[in-house]
């Protein structure tokens, strides 16, 4: 069974956020969670369909790492949600801000 690295809260870094979030594929992973109600599969959260199987898992590896996202096993698929509380706690409004401004630019 899979293990995933999760970093506690007071562990993630702001330079660990803005890395991982600095390219635009694992920005627009994070946008498409946020928009969902629910937890998303790695490959609904996908913003390319056709990206190789591979590199989508390194984005979440990424963002996983970086403890933008949270990722649990069901079955087969891996289920993905956004660490909002967490980084919210860690870093009040910063979330907020960077989608802000990516949609502006």
């Amino acid at each position: 069974m899979a293990q995933f690295v999760h970093p506690a809260s007071q562990d993630i870094t702001l330079a660990g956020v803005l890395a991982a979030l600095s390219d635009p594929m694992r920005l627009r992973i994070v946008k498409s969670l946020l928009g969902q109600a629910d937890c998303m599969s790695c490959t609904a959260a996908a913003p390319c369909p056709d990206m190789a199987k591979s590199t989508l898992s390194n984005h979440f590896r990424v963002l996983r790492e970086a403890g933008l996202i949270r990722t649990t096993k069901k079955g087969v698929e891996h289920q993905n949600t956004v660490r909002e509380a967490d980084l919210n706690a860690r870093f009040p409004g910063l979330l907020k801000a960077i989608l802000k401004h990516a949609e502006e630019g």
